[in-house]
């Protein structure tokens, strides 16, 4: 499966990209952020916090697929 890409501009004061990228998933992106710049040249110069109406690429991953039932061992009971 390949990511979707979304274009994100910054409509805020104070915004980071990591702050750009919870917001956006309400969970930790372990490497994300790096893929960020590393699809956007030339973000990195803007700074930590990114100026109004900076505009970039963000990829969006594909979902986790739900675990197969028949993998789900039943818990032990040791008592």
């Amino acid at each position: 499966m390949t990511d979707i890409t979304e274009r994100v501009t910054v409509e805020g004061d104070g915004l980071t990209i990591s702050l750009i990228v919870w917001r956006r998933f309400h969970r930790a992106m372990p490497g994300l952020v790096e893929r960020i710049y590393a699809m956007n040249p030339g973000l990195a110069a803007h700074g930590a916090t990114l100026p109004l109406g900076t505009s970039f690429l963000l990829p969006v991953p594909a979902p986790d697929p739900a675990p197969d039932p028949a993998q789900v061992l039943a818990p032990i009971r040791l008592w």
